[in-house]
Parts: C-alpha cells; structure tokens; sequence
C-alpha cells in the first residue's frame, strides 16, 4: 500500500516541511507566518487523531 494513502501523511509532510524551514533569516511576519501554520496544523492533527491529544476525559463531537 502506498503511504501517501494513509490519513494524515499530507498533514504529517506539511508539517515535516515547515519545521525544515530555517526562520533565522526571514523577516518577523513570515516566521509569524510559519509559526502560526505550524500551530494549525497540529491542531488539525489533534482533531484528526483525538486519541493523540493526551487528554482521557475528550469526546470529539461531530
């Protein structure tokens, strides 16, 4: 089976690609920019992936 079918490989890459970025030489807004989609795109993993999120008590409501 190819991986790039599995839920969450996209998310997962996007992600990979983002923390390879090196932010020291951008300017303030674009590192805000990169942070900012970095925290998106975790968050969406957490509500792709409720069991990851650490919490016992979290029902996800659909």
């Amino acid at each position: 089976m190819d991986p790039r079918n599995t839920p969450g490989y996209r998310l997962h890459r996007s992600l990979t690609n983002l923390n390879r970025i090196e932010t020291a030489g951008l300017d303030d807004a674009d590192q805000e920019r990169i942070e900012a989609a970095k925290t998106l795109l975790q968050d969406v993993s957490l509500l792709s992936h409720p069991e990851h999120s650490g919490g016992a008590d979290t029902q996800v409501e659909s």
